[in-house]
């Protein structure tokens, strides 16, 4: 693990001690700084204070609505989201991943499998910039009546209301706009999205797409903005404007 990796910091958040001790550890012996919360109320005072690089988050939270966490906390922080699921609860990892979680992992798990998810998570973040670089900082576009500012990694409707995107989503968006009327493969994408882990297949690819849709689309069931490409890929058919 490199000096970068070691400075990270993780926030296990689970209703039951010996999971939080049981994925501490984990975490600890690779290296990791490592803050635990039993609830909603001692995760957000723990956000508050700033400095958490990951959330490992049970949806199972005694009585707490893990869903509404995901979505609270997508909204107002970013900061990626491994859910924490049963074995079985395929719908709860799709909702979850819908509302804005990055990755999910089913118990019972294996503590490799954690590691192994938690640094790819981390991976696809320091790839994203947390400040506004120089060669995009006048970077807008426009398309829609949606308003697309790549310096503040700002969405907004012409009335002035945020769209909340997900760091995947704000990226995928900005290759699509930078790049009107071209066809992208999923190869394409991939590639333009470097530093993002992907599975072998293409459905994580397909998921993200349908996540941006249910974001920019007014008919996601009907696209009119980001439309499939049988057999190839995407493209982006909205007239973008460049300001």
């Amino acid at each position: 693990m490199t000096a970068q990796q070691a400075a990270k910091h993780i926030l296990v958040v689970d209703d039951e001690p010996g999971v939080r001790e049981l994925l501490r550890n984990c975490f600890e012996m690779e290296g990791f700084d490592v803050c635990e919360a039993q609830n909603g109320r001692q995760l957000k005072d723990i956000l508050d204070k700033g400095g958490v690089d990951l959330i490992t988050l049970d949806l199972n939270l005694g009585g707490e609505n893990g869903f509404d966490l995901v979505r609270e906390i997508r909204a107002d922080y970013n900061v990626p989201i491994i859910m924490i699921t049963g074995k079985g609860d395929t719908i709860d990892r799709v909702v979850g991943l819908e509302l804005g979680a990055d990755d999910y992992i089913a118990k019972p798990f294996q503590l490799r499998e954690v590691l192994a998810r938690a640094r790819a998570v981390l991976r696809r973040y320091e790839g994203a910039p947390t400040s506004p670089a120089s060669d995009s900082a006048g970077e807008r576009y426009s398309f829609e009546g949606l308003h697309l500012n790549v310096a503040q990694r700002e969405l907004k409707s012409e009335d002035g209301e945020r769209r909340d995107l997900t760091t995947g989503e704000f990226d995928l968006l900005l290759a699509f706009v930078r790049r009107p009327s071209r066809v992208l493969s999923r190869d394409n994408i991939m590639e333009l999205l470097r530093g993002h882990e992907w599975s072998p297949t293409d459905r994580s690819i397909d998921a993200l797409i349908v996540r941006l849709r249910r974001k920019i689309e007014r008919d996601p069931s009907a696209p009119r903005l980001i439309k499939t490409v049988r057999g190839v890929g995407y493209v982006f058919a909205g007239d973008v404007v460049k300001q």
